[in-house]
């Protein structure tokens, strides 16, 4: 048996699978305590942990520990002279008209800052070389003088070459072996100091955070008699061990949103949809991401908090417009919905838990698009009145009919989603309308087809256990670890070579990492080269088949260039313009066992198929409520139709059909 257990804001999901039999959970996450939320929902599913081979685990502790500041204590070291690097950042503003901006807060405290004496040039070349001795003076002194939980060190121009780094963290250890050291150099091989900088101290102030929770979470496990391997996912897209995440906690960051994307994918490339945008809504946010030909976006860098994070990431874009996001009126007297969240405790007004503000959630209920007498996640009842009586609330500030309001905040809260689908496609080169709309999580369904009306989409693929498909790519995510490196190579005869020779290094140090997990076998490679024209300030991200690497020319490197300009930009350059690549990005996986698992529908619920009327578009209209298991396969029904089973709820609005394929995947296409 392999269990996943994915922790979100507002409910604990879990999926086992035993020899093709799957069983699903879903209980209220426990705010500030996600361990306990995940022990509970092993309780639930009533799972024997002594039969338990493997479990899979994703949660948003390390997003939580940044954002909530709740970190540990960091000593940071630096290049003497660049201490106040963190904090003079990047000239350039994120809200340029904002007249209060402000710059982000770094997790670490000028107090605890050190700057050490060496110099490293940009070629790799020593020209002040490291004082072991009074380094180890200083550091000493320094590290003595105070309490602190880890240390990052970040040194000029460490990533071409990083021996400064690592004897500053031989130092620590021989001194202070119980304190935890992160070198920029092992996290980050990358250039761009401060971007370095900010990912080496978030890294090294997740990691106390990190190792405590997973400790925490192995040792009740282990009492309660689990004896296999515990994984964790990462942001990249792949599971690593548990004791390798402790190593890399950075990788934790998005843990929870990336196994829903590889879920996704997974069970919706057994209907033949390899291109698709996902979209998971829970209960605080809606998160979506692009997958292209079977692969999901990789970003280079990201941020949390306004901090630069310069790790891959699964290129995943987040708006607050979850089941508990609140509706609102602003200053001006418009509806908003989100960011703030009702969470699971009080939650929507609809639970029934004293929550007395409307959310997202409440909406639905009161336009009819959640039957006031269905059981939320299977087993949690809702309060219709007490939806109402909050909608109304604000819904009179505006004039508006209670369900005509509901109608209104539902549709706000598409057009906050849909800025976020836009981001990841048009706003990358990417053409919506080529890709399949794939929603998941307990609200993603409800919203998806109104939300592909308005990006020109005409394909929604709604997977079986909609509401636990997270829970169940963490069961499906291959192990992957990632290598990055900056290597200026000037793009003429010589560069192939070149490129081969870099991609080499990286592969062994990828083949290092899994032997030294205890992983064999063959490995699956993933080569992105980032290119641009001599004189530019940022590169573009290119692709290159790890197959073709013995046969690369010259001429392949300048036209994959020009493809991905022309991807990017609309246009491609010509002439001779010098080309450059900066850095590398190898990946290595190693495929999953439950790979070819699929998720299948699973609802213990009383099936029903009535009719009834809802809000829609300044009117009513009937509609037709379904469960999803008296669905025969291949048999079309059209919409209005609410369509439901005991994780999730799928809207077919006017003007849509729907169809249970032979991949129990429910396919909606606009008629």
């Amino acid at each position: 048996m392999r269990v996943g257990i994915e922790v979100g804001g507002t409910f604990t999901d879990l999926v086992a699978l035993d020899e093709g039999r799957m069983s699903v959970g879903k209980v209220p996450s426990v705010r500030g305590r996600p361990d306990e939320g995940a022990l509970q929902a092993l309780d639930a599913a009533k799972i024997d942990l002594s039969t338990v081979d493997e479990i899979v685990h994703g949660s948003t502790v390390a997003t939580n520990a940044v954002l909530e500041r709740k970190g540990g204590r960091v000593a940071f070291v630096v290049t003497a002279g660049f201490e106040d690097l963190l904090f003079l950042q990047r000239h350039d503003r994120h809200r340029i008209y904002d007249l209060f901006y402000q710059k982000p807060v770094p997790v670490v405290k000028r107090p605890d800052i050190l700057g050490i004496a060496e110099r490293v040039l940009s070629t790799g070349a020593v020209e002040t070389e490291l004082d072991e001795a009074e380094a180890e003076r200083r550091l000493c002194g320094f590290l003595g003088a105070r309490t602190y939980d880890a240390v990052a060190v970040c040194l000029l121009n460490s990533y071409a070459n990083s021996r400064h780094e690592m004897m500053i963290r031989e130092v620590v250890n021989r001194n202070f072996p119980d304190l935890p050291v992160t070198i920029s150099s092992d996290v980050s091989g990358e250039y761009r100091e401060y971007e370095r900088a900010t990912t080496a101290t978030l890294a090294a102030y997740v990691q106390p955070v990190i190792s405590s929770y997973l400790g925490r979470l192995e040792s009740e496990l282990t009492k309660r008699g689990f004896t296999g391997r515990f994984s964790v996912m990462q942001s990249n897209g792949g599971i690593a061990p548990a004791d390798a995440m402790r190593k890399n906690a950075i990788s934790a960051l998005l843990s929870g949103p990336a196994a829903g994307v590889v879920g996704a994918l997974r069970q919706v490339e057994r209907s033949g949809f390899s291109n698709i945008m996902t979209l998971d809504i829970g209960g605080t946010s809606a998160d979506v991401c692009l997958t292209t030909d079977g692969k999901a976006s990789l970003s280079p860098e990201s941020r949390l908090d306004g901090l630069p994070i310069k790790t891959p990431m699964l290129d995943i874009n987040t708006v607050g417009a979850g089941g508990g996001s609140i509706i609102w009126i602003d200053d001006g007297g418009v509806l908003r919905v989100g960011p703030e969240s009702a969470g699971s405790k009080p939650g929507p007004a609809c639970y029934g838990q004293g929550g007395e503000r409307p959310a997202l959630t409440d909406a639905h209920v009161v336009r009819g698009t959640i039957r006031a007498d269905s059981r939320l996640g299977g087993r949690m009842t809702l309060d219709a009145g007490a939806a109402r009586n909050a909608l109304d609330s604000v819904g009179k500030v505006l004039g508006k009919d209670v369900h005509e309001f509901s109608d209104n905040a539902i549709r706000v809260a598409n057009a906050n989603i849909v800025g976020a689908l836009r981001i990841i496609s048009t706003e990358r080169g990417r053409d919506p309308r080529d890709y399949a709309l794939v929603p998941f999580g307990g609200a993603g369904p409800l919203h998806a087809a109104e939300i592909a009306e308005d990006l020109g989409i005409n394909v929604v693929v709604v997977p079986p256990c909609a509401g636990v498909i997270s829970a169940y790519g963490l069961l499906v995510s291959d192990t992957v670890h990632f290598e990055t490196l900056t290597r200026n190579i000037r793009v003429d005869a010589e560069a192939p070579s070149q490129v081969r020779d870099v991609c080499r290094d990286l592969q062994r140090r990828c083949v290092d990492y899994f032997q030294g997990l205890g992983i064999t076998g063959d490995l699956q490679y993933d080569v992105t080269i980032e290119m641009r024209h001599v004189g530019q300030a940022f590169e573009i991200p290119a692709s290159i088949d790890a197959k073709d690497l013995d046969t690369l020319t010259e001429e392949d490197l300048k036209e994959k260039f020009h493809v991905a300009h022309e991807e990017a930009y609309s246009f491609a350059t010509t002439g001779n313009k010098p080309i450059e690549i900066v850095s590398f990005r190898f990946g290595a996986s190693k495929a999953s066992g439950g790979r070819g698992q699929a998720i299948g529908q699973v609802d213990d619920s009383v099936a029903h198929d009535q009719l009834g009327r809802i809000a829609y578009r300044g009117g009513h209209v009937d509609c037709r409520f379904v469960n999803r298991k008296v669905l025969a396969r291949n048999t079309s029904l059209e919409g209005a139709a609410v369509i439901e089973d005991s994780t999730s709820t799928a809207f077919v609005p006017p003007g849509w059909s729907a169809v249970v394929d032979d991949a129990d995947n429910l396919v909606l296409r606009r008629l």
